[in-house]
């Protein structure tokens, strides 16, 4: 969780062009000088919150959380935004998730916030595939954005069990359908061969993509974690910027997955906005199902 924050603040003013940035520039601090975050982490506290208050799955409950905690200063998609506002004014969050897109978006919003799943079914690894593709449908019906979700979620999943990087990227391949993903995920054999990664970000954006769509990005999200999980977050995060594209969300899902094989020792240490309510809802979070 604070990996999933500390990312999207830190990657947060270098999204977009001149006017997104000079936007941020003006409203990305607290009035404490805090870090803010945008609807990447927002949304991710609204699962993270509903679930624990719930104690069960209740996506009703969960998209009148995603409505609520909606705020135009979070940076939230255009699509994402109009769903939101559609069941802010009482509509069935069924209908909301078609109703801006006939077959749903294939953004990568519903991935960003997948590392939670991956977190709260640290040790139920059907239940996290049903859940994060539950999770997914409220904002992103698509099947790419459905598939993105899911592919991140599960190299979350594989970082937090430590797994080596060869058998990670197996499980990947294993449960991603769409041809689409499958191709992205071909470039990232040079892991199981020992080759030369990927060393440039241009080669990055060229193969694997720096965009706002879940094809684009969160197969790059997961190379990079996979790529620093034995660097520092600050290395990482130095790359992540020169990818460049949809900065914030590519560096909230690599923070998530880095955070998960890290864990919050090796985490930099800067003003966060609510990094102690961060930090405790990650706690409470994974005590539901502590690993061994």
């Amino acid at each position: 969780m604070l990996g999933l924050a500390s990312g999207d603040a830190l990657g947060a003013p270098y999204e977009g062009g001149f006017l997104e940035q000079a936007l941020w520039r003006a409203i990305g601090r607290t009035r404490g000088g805090e870090r803010r975050w945008t609807d990447d982490t927002q949304m991710s506290l609204d699962l993270a919150e509903s679930w624990l208050a719930r104690g069960e799955w209740d996506l009703a409950d969960l998209a009148r959380r995603f409505a609520k905690g909606y705020a135009w200063s979070r940076g939230y998609g255009q699509g994402t935004a109009k769903i939101l506002k559609r069941i802010q004014r009482g509509q069935d969050w069924q209908l909301a998730s078609t109703a801006v897109f006939s077959q749903g978006s294939y953004g990568n919003g519903a991935a960003m916030r997948a590392p939670v799943v991956a977190l709260f079914y640290a040790r139920d690894f059907g239940a996290m595939l049903r859940a994060t593709s539950e999770s997914a449908r409220i904002t992103h019906a698509h099947p790419l954005g459905i598939e993105g979700a899911l592919l991140v979620a599960l190299a979350t999943y594989a970082l937090l069990h430590q797994l080596t990087t060869p058998d990670a990227l197996a499980l990947l391949k294993k449960h991603c359908a769409d041809p689409r993903m499958a191709a992205r995920l071909e470039h990232l054999q040079c892991f199981f061969h020992g080759d030369k990664p990927l060393d440039s970000p241009r080669v990055v954006v060229a193969k694997l993509g720096n965009g706002m769509t879940a094809e684009t990005s969160c197969v790059t999200a997961i190379y990079i974690a996979f790529r620093f999980r034995d660097a520092t977050f600050e290395e990482m995060m130095a790359f992540v910027r020169k990818c460049g594209g949809d900065v914030d969300t590519i560096a909230a899902m690599s923070g998530a997955m880095w955070g998960a094989a890290n864990g919050e020792h090796r985490l930099p240490v800067f003003l966060l906005e609510k990094r102690a309510y961060i930090r405790e809802i990650g706690q409470l979070l994974f005590d539901i199902h502590e690993l061994p």
